[in-house]
């Protein structure tokens, strides 16, 4: 079995919430939207030991609600994100693709780890 693309996971997304009662309000998607964006980087900074108090991290699981939310947005406004990851990768490629490699050529996210440092 093939992995799922983003027009199947809308898809599973948009049949699971109309079998559930059908989609909240934009703002509360909104709202939710930033929601899991601060859980996403507090499961980051626990991970990466830049929070004082221990907590157990499961970023793949914070990553999937962020997933998730994203998801009935596009729907919601009718956006398919299999287009726009398309075009957003276009977009990159075009303005970003040099400068990124050259970042990688020069030691990337080590170098400037390293930098931050000194």
């Amino acid at each position: 079995m093939s992995e799922p693309t983003l027009r199947d996971l809308q898809a599973v997304c948009d049949q699971w919430i109309r079998e559930h009662g059908g989609y909240w309000d934009e703002w509360a998607n909104l709202a939710r939207l930033t929601e899991e964006t601060g859980e996403v980087a507090a499961a980051f900074q626990r991970a990466r030991g830049f929070r004082p108090r221990p907590s157990e991290v499961d970023l793949p699981g914070e990553l999937g609600d962020l997933l998730w939310v994203l998801l009935v947005i596009a729907n919601q406004q009718g956006v398919d994100l299999s287009e726009q990851f398309g075009r957003v990768l276009a977009k990159a490629t075009a303005r970003d693709g040099a400068a990124w490699q050259r970042w990688a050529a020069a030691g990337g996210a080590a170098a400037a780890r390293d930098a931050a440092e000194d």
